[in-house]
């Protein structure tokens, strides 16, 4: 089965740390560059961060640099987004994004 399944998400206080991650399955997940979307409430979706399939390369959101690291294990079939000095304005739902496939999505909270 073609998947993607985020896990990580939760409530932390502004300043905290949280480690979101991604398993796939289903499709050969070292040939893809996968990526992190979120979905503020009210707002549209958006880029936080990309890799290529080797790791080699990453980009991030201009909200987002600094803070936020992605990362991925090839054997493992994992993505993961490091989220460093949390602000409020990143409460979003987070999706990751692979090849045409967008998984179930996980809820971060910041808030005091």
């Amino acid at each position: 089965q073609v998947q993607l399944v985020e896990s990580g998400g939760g409530l932390v206080q502004p300043g905290g740390s949280l480690r979101l991650s991604c398993v796939a399955s289903g499709f050969t997940f070292r040939r893809f560059a996968m990526s992190w979307h979120r979905q503020p409430p009210g707002k549209e979706r958006e880029l936080v961060a990309g890799i290529t399939p080797d790791g080699g390369s990453t980009n991030y959101a201009d909200s987002v640099k600094g803070r936020f690291t992605i990362s991925r294990d090839n054997a493992k079939n994992t993505v993961t987004l490091q989220m460093n000095s949390l602000k409020p304005e990143d409460t979003a739902v987070y999706y990751c994004y692979g090849p045409g496939l967008w998984g179930q999505g996980t809820q971060v909270t910041v808030s005091s």
